[in-house]
């Protein structure tokens, strides 16, 4: 099925569904069913089957669902055959972090490239990715074949820096800057406003 036919909030069930199944893979477990996939990630069973099977992968009544092969089933559908490879602009606290998180962590979607305007940060090897200067990010991306961008630059420079990425061919932008992007339609940005959602928990917290 068309990409286009899935809906982000199925594409995020499905990346959470794979997380899930790791775990279990790693802990020895074989099969499992729906209804087991969906106590672990907040679902119903009937939702999971669903999504399964608009992947096209379905399970036995008796033996459910192997771990192993849906893993991969999961995997041929959102992971690009050839690889995604992602460029991070902005080297602070908060990059370093994502750095370090995502390294070694996705053979097929990997941070290749991070960027900053410090010099101090630029020519290094930070968490096993090399830095260059901002300036450098159209070259840079052309040489990796980066066709993602992370943006934890402050708010002031975040639109200028989509719209660098833009002008270098980026059509997918995961927005950790506390401000709306302005991009054109055909680009896909992900905002996380990390003050906005907490400020939420506490205000439900206290409720």
């Amino acid at each position: 099925m068309a990409l286009k036919h899935i809906s982000e909030k199925t594409i995020g069930r499905l990346s959470l569904y794979r997380r899930l199944l790791y775990r279990s893979s790693l802990a020895g477990q074989n099969n499992v069913y729906s209804h087991q996939i969906a106590a672990l990630s907040g679902s119903t069973p009937a939702q999971v089957r669903r999504d399964l099977m608009a992947i096209g992968y379905s399970g036995s009544p008796n033996r459910g669902y192997k771990v192993g092969e849906l893993i991969k089933s999961i995997g041929d559908f959102l992971d690009d055959p050839e690889g995604m490879r992602v460029g991070l602009v902005g080297v602070g606290n908060l990059g370093r972090a994502i750095l370090s998180y995502f390294s070694g962590r996705r053979p097929k979607l990997a941070i290749v490239a991070a960027f900053d305007v410090d010099p101090n940060k630029t020519n290094r090897i930070i968490h096993g990715c090399r830095t260059y200067a901002t300036s450098d990010f159209p070259k840079v991306a052309k040489e990796e074949n980066i066709c993602e961008g992370i943006i934890t630059t402050p708010a002031d420079t975040a639109q200028a820096t989509a719209e660098m990425l833009v002008n270098a061919g980026i059509r997918g932008i995961l927005n950790f800057a506390p401000v709306c992007l302005k991009v054109p339609p055909e680009v896909f940005t992900a905002d996380i406003d990390m003050t906005m959602t907490l400020e939420k928990v506490a205000y439900f917290a206290r409720k």
